[in-house]
């Protein structure tokens, strides 16, 4: 079974209020086996408009990925990162070789 991909480009605007967010979240991630590849750090925007944080979750499957993104725990998170960030999300599958 492939993995599956959470790929977020964030703008956050009010960085203390980000960080609710972020520990409301974790127990989704964490019960839906996440395992974060890239969370901020420096990057550069090869080709159309980059936001200023990028990051890159991957799961187990992706039943697991669109369980935690639809999970109360996770929908909470949300409610707070819209009010102070911009996103674009998707959930990829990955390649089983």
């Amino acid at each position: 079974m492939p993995k599956a991909y959470w790929i977020a480009h964030v703008d956050v605007r009010d960085p203390e209020r980000y960080k609710d967010y972020v520990a409301t979240a974790k127990p989704a991630f964490e019960r839906h086996g996440a395992n974060f590849l890239a969370r901020g750090g420096a990057y550069e925007a090869m080709e159309g408009a980059g936001r200023a944080r990028n990051v890159v979750i991957e799961f187990p499957s992706l039943q697991a990925a669109k369980e935690c993104y639809n999970s109360p725990e996770y929908q909470a998170a949300k409610a707070i990162r819209v009010t102070v960030a911009d996103a674009e999300m998707v959930i990829v599958e990955g390649y089983d070789a």
